[in-house]
């Protein structure tokens, strides 16, 4: 039995009226429970349809049961029933949405023969029992127009009337007042609706996390080009506008991204049991899937770019028809526009015009749509890019692009924009898409806040400018690719460029801008910017003074483009800090070229499957080790033995007595007595000795003798290592002498390391005294070279300028004269 059929049973036998709401109560319940199933079956706009008829069906059977209950066998004809049930709204529209509150209007008119708002109290009850969420409003027909003139909100409400049931003799009496009240003061109604909306996209602007309903391009638009039309044309639906108005071909766009907006919404409802119009990035996985996206990132970042698209198509349509409505009113603002009367026939006169025009803040919305009707005809070539490398040449590029953007034509007149222009960015740092954020690090590339970097940007050519902000605005174009997405957008880059015509060697500047255009936001923040390999590094990449002004600038604007507070006080100061650093170190060629040759080993380390193997804390640690001359000296495999070893946690040795001398390395990780060592040793003598400093706090040290041993000696060396890695206190040689003219330091050797020559008598324990002295004065001794002949000891010692060696000398050798006196 029908729940129709069920009701009818009821009223027939006098059942109470709890016993009806038990019934509709549970009908109810089974509808919403198959909504998932209806979803899937359904268009946008006929779900909505269809949920509105369920609605007036239940309504419709709850009045019928109270007329029942009221008027028993006595029952009169409805239409003598002086009372009318209203849906007003997206109700009225047949647009409600699922969980949204279902408003009603309960109209009556006072006869003496009629308890009419008790009929009105008996049904909004009998609703309530049912578990309907109802909106409701109750009116005498006399004093609608009164009502609806002391609130815009109301009239808006009635101007979406539609009757559901009730006398529809009473409905003529309403809609002539309906009539009344819509011809009543359309201007300043129209005036208010316009203004409310603007304030509605200041409040709900065009995110990642979109407001479907009152947010740019959501369902407040498309309501606000109805209430005027409607006001103005007494137009039931946008559909019907004047063709001057609405052209077909228009419609069509605008209903097919509109009738994506209702599918999402609807599923928004159901997926989350409840009304909200937020679009949250935790939603969208399960929405998305409702939509036929499969379960993976990828697809999800197309669904929402998708709806973004969406709401830029619906708000561009809303904004022209709106406008044109506006016209005949006389209320356009742009009238005095040097392109009001000036629809451009071709692309080429649109960018011609648009690069001319000095007020670029109200562009006519008939030159607009003009502009986008030239692409129905106009395919972009080649003799069009000069025209649009010249908007780059402009001090308000932001502004054209921005209209571009908002015209729904980036991607028509930047090709590269298209993968990109809606794209989301679920990083939890990017508060923007990928096309706003492109947006806005232009905007901010020329609207530069900072004193300095102002100088900077002004300092530039014109081409030079014009190139950078063509960068700012590309510089994340190669995003939403599988592969690395600056090699990607520099690849992207190159190309448009040169398409442009910019020159070769401005583009290859642009091209090593977008290959590291994260370097420096990164280095500052995360590095140590007082440490001389950070540096050299750093300005490895960026080997200029114009290099480094670039990306500076760029770094600036980007992060700024990010959102709110990301540039800010603390991270300007330390972006500052390493530009600054690096212009003192961009002079040393010597140092850059031991960088550059650091660099391209660090780069066949990471492609080395074994480097790829190691945790990436240890991945890190390795590329951050200070020892420039470890990964210059050694090779990848020696210096992935060297990392393998250090990240065990314990104190690591091997002995190598297969070659013509013995060879010890030595992974320190709390204690090395090498004063000891080197005694205990003395007799093999040390021909050369490395010593680098890990991470950690752990070093690595190789020493190698100019004598071997026998197989059968090693555990005696072994024994040796093991007491070297515990002893600390060892009594210095007594009969070491060095006189002061046998000791030279050189502080000007390199940026980051001096030397140290002494060449005296040739002495048993000569270098065991030397490292202990060393070790005790905390002088950092990165490799030591000895050589003895004919009795005369030559060592050489590489020292690392840690501020404990050159700006101690007088100490130190005062230590190594006295000590040997002593």
């Amino acid at each position: 039995m029908s729940t129709d059929e069920k009701i009818e049973d009821l009223i027939y036998h006098n059942a109470p009226s709890f016993e009806i709401a038990k019934v509709l109560k549970a009908d109810i319940h089974d509808y919403f429970a198959t909504l998932g199933k209806v979803f899937q079956e359904s268009s946008g706009k006929a779900l909505l349809v269809t949920h509105t008829k369920k609605i007036d069906s239940i309504i419709s059977l709850a009045y019928k049961a109270v007329k029942r209950e009221m008027f028993r066998e006595y029952q009169p004809l409805t239409n003598s029933i002086p009372v009318t049930l209203v849906a007003l709204g997206s109700y009225g529209r047949e647009e409600m949405s699922i969980k949204s509150d279902i408003d009603i209007m309960f109209v009556y008119k006072e006869i003496g023969g009629f308890n009419a708002k008790a009929i009105i109290e008996k049904i909004l009850y009998s609703l309530w029992d049912c578990g309907l969420k109802i909106g409701h409003r109750v009116h005498e027909v006399g004093e609608l127009f009164e009502v609806a003139h002391s609130d815009i909100t109301i009239k808006t409400a009635m101007m979406e009337s539609r009757f559901i049931d009730g006398s529809k003799y009473l409905w003529t009496s309403i809609t002539n007042q309906i009539t009344k009240i819509i011809n009543h003061e359309p201007k300043a109604f129209i005036v208010a609706k316009f203004a409310e909306n603007q304030q509605l996209h200041a409040k709900y602007p065009l995110s990642m996390e979109p407001n479907l309903k009152e947010g740019k391009g959501g369902f407040r638009d498309t309501n606000l080009v109805f209430w005027i039309g409607k006001t103005l044309y007494n137009a039931p639906n946008i559909k019907h506008l004047p063709q001057e108005i609405v052209q077909e071909q228009d419609y069509k766009e605008f209903r097919i991204a509109l009738e994506l907006l209702f599918r999402v919404r609807s599923a928004l409802h159901i997926v989350l049991n409840k009304k909200d119009d937020r679009l949250r990035l935790e939603y969208i996985p399960a929405i998305a899937k409702m939509l036929g996206y499969d379960e993976d990132h990828t697809q999800q970042m197309r669904f929402l770019a998708t709806v973004l698209g969406a709401l830029r198509k619906v708000h561009l349509f809303s904004k022209i028809w709106v406008d044109a409505m506006l016209q005949t009113l006389g209320l356009h603002q742009d009238t005095q526009h040097p392109l009001y009367n000036a629809p451009p026939q071709t692309i080429e006169e649109a960018l011609l015009a648009l690069g001319q025009t000095k007020d670029r803040q109200n562009i006519p919305m008939g030159f607009i749509k003009a502009m986008i009707d030239t692409r129905v005809s106009t395919t972009l070539e080649k003799c069009h890019y000069p025209h649009i490398k010249a908007l780059f040449y402009s001090p308000h590029a932001y502004e054209l692009f921005e209209l571009f953007a908002d015209a729904t034509m980036l991607s028509y007149i930047v090709p590269p924009f298209k993968k990109m222009v809606n794209l989301p960015q679920f990083d939890g740092y990017h508060q923007h898409t990928v096309g706003v954020h492109s947006l806005l690090t232009l905007y901010y590339m020329e609207n530069i806040a900072d004193s300095e970097l102002q100088e900077l940007f002004f300092g530039l050519s014109s081409d030079e400018q014009a190139l950078l902000k063509l960068v700012a605005f590309l510089h994340d174009v190669g995003k939403g690719r599988e592969r690395d997405h600056s090699i990607v957008g520099a690849e992207i880059f190159c190309q448009y460029a040169k398409e442009l015509g910019f020159d070769d060697t401005l583009i290859e500047q642009g091209n090593r801008l977008i290959l590291h255009h994260t370097l420096m936001s990164r280095v500052a923040q995360k590095e140590d910017l007082y440490n001389h390999t950070t540096i050299y590094k750093f300005v490895n990449v960026f080997d200029s003074k114009k290099l480094l002004d670039s990306i500076y600038l760029l770094t600036y604007a980007d992060m700024s483009a990010v959102g709110k507070d990301i540039y800010n006080h603390f991270t300007a100061k330390l972006i500052q800090t390493l530009y600054t650093l690096s212009l003192d170190a961009i002079d040393d060629d010597e140092r850059l070229s031991e960088m550059s040759k650091r660099v391209r080993k660090e780069k066949l380390l990471q492609k080395c499957p074994r480097f790829f193997e190691l945790p990436k804390r240890i991945q890190k640690k390795a590329l951050s080790i200070e020892a420039d001359l470890l990964f210059l000296k050694y090779t990848k495999a020696q210096i992935l033995d060297i990392v393998e070893q250090s990240m065990e946690g314990v104190d690591w040795f091997n002995i190598d007595a297969n070659g013509g001398f013995l060879a010890i390395e030595l992974v320190r990780n709390t204690n090395l007595n090498i004063n000891y060592l080197l005694n205990k040793l003395g007799y093999l003598k040390l021909k050369n000795m490395d010593i680098f400093k890990l991470y950690d706090g752990k070093k690595y040290f190789k020493l190698e003798f100019a004598k071997n041993i026998d197989k059968e000696e090693i555990p005696h060396i072994q024994d040796i290592i093991h007491k070297a890695l515990s002893v600390t206190l060892l009594k210095q040689p007594p009969s070491i002498y060095l006189h002061r003219d046998e000791i030279a330091i050189d502080c000007t050797h390199s940026h980051n390391y001096a030397t140290m020559s002494i060449k005296c008598h040739d002495q048993d324990g000569l270098m065991s005294y030397l490292m202990g002295i060393f070790d005790r004065l905390g002088v950092d001794i990165i490799s030591a070279k000895v050589y003895t002949h004919k009795n005369r000891a030559e060592d050489l010692f590489l020292i690392e300028q840690n501020g404990n060696f050159c700006s101690n000398q007088e100490l130190i050798i005062n230590e190594l004269i006295n000590q040997g006196e002593k």
